[in-house]
């Protein structure tokens, strides 16, 4: 129960890494709300936690909204009390990949609003009552284009690396209150969006890894759950690579 006690907001969590993160934070204790505008996948995702008994939550939000962000963290400091632990995780991902060449304004607009903006806006929040009590860990998920460029992703490739620039910015800043930011950049992860196995992504991918394989959600959320952890007390501004090896080759 390393979570014991501890509430948190987990954004974009209706599938995927989100919700492998929920699901991992509630198995150890925590008091979950899933933040999503997913209305069925949060519901089922928030359900099946609690069926295990997990004790979680889901609210309909769109994270590049201020005023819906603003809902949420009411909503979770009038459930829980307190707000321990945020996870920034909700992203947008076009259908279509992009160069700069190519990449549209609304693209790069989605990628600035949904998975700039909307960190900014709960992590904005939250620090004021992290403030208060002198303790908060946020967790960022970028991703490993965040730390490298991949090929036709101009937008969503600059703002994980963006993503990266705030957690080192709150972790600074915000170090003297004891609360810690940190970042995680999961590689190819096996998710409902995945490509197909055996498709030429799928085997491009399995080619970047040392592992030779795509990783799975639940091996993100258990490097969250160190990061929420106060077995990661001592660790801030730091970007943790989740990628069997892709950064590194």
């Amino acid at each position: 129960m390393r979570l014991e006690g501890k509430s948190t907001i987990i954004t974009g969590a209706a599938h995927g890494i989100g919700r492998a993160i929920a699901e991992r934070f509630a198995e150890e204790g925590a008091r979950v709300l899933i933040a999503d505008i997913d209305d069925a996948g949060g519901q089922k995702a928030a359900s099946d936690i609690a069926a295990k008994g997990g004790v979680c939550s889901f609210l309909h939000c769109d994270v590049s909204s201020p005023a819906q962000a603003s809902h949420a963290v009411g909503h979770a400091i009038k459930s829980f009390g307190r707000i321990d632990i945020l996870c920034n995780n909700a992203a947008y991902i076009a259908r279509e990949w992009n160069n700069s060449a190519s990449a549209t304004d609304e693209e790069w607009e989605n990628c600035l609003r949904i998975s700039l903006m909307g960190a900014q806006h709960f992590t904005r929040l939250v620090l004021w009552f992290m403030i208060e009590r002198k303790i908060g860990s946020i967790i960022n998920i970028s991703s490993v284009q965040g730390l490298v460029a991949g090929r036709d992703s101009a937008a969503y490739t600059t703002i994980k690396h963006a993503l990266i620039g705030l957690t080192r910015s709150v972790a600074c800043d915000f170090g003297a209150h004891n609360i810690r930011c940190n970042a995680i950049c999961p590689g190819a992860i096996h998710t409902r969006i995945s490509p197909a196995p055996g498709s030429e992504l799928h085997q491009r991918q399995i080619s970047k890894t040392f592992l030779g394989r795509v990783g799975e959600p639940v091996e993100v959320a258990n490097a969250a759950l160190f990061l929420a952890s106060d077995e990661a007390s001592y660790v801030t501004g730091a970007v943790l690579a989740v990628d069997g090896g892709w950064t590194a080759m």
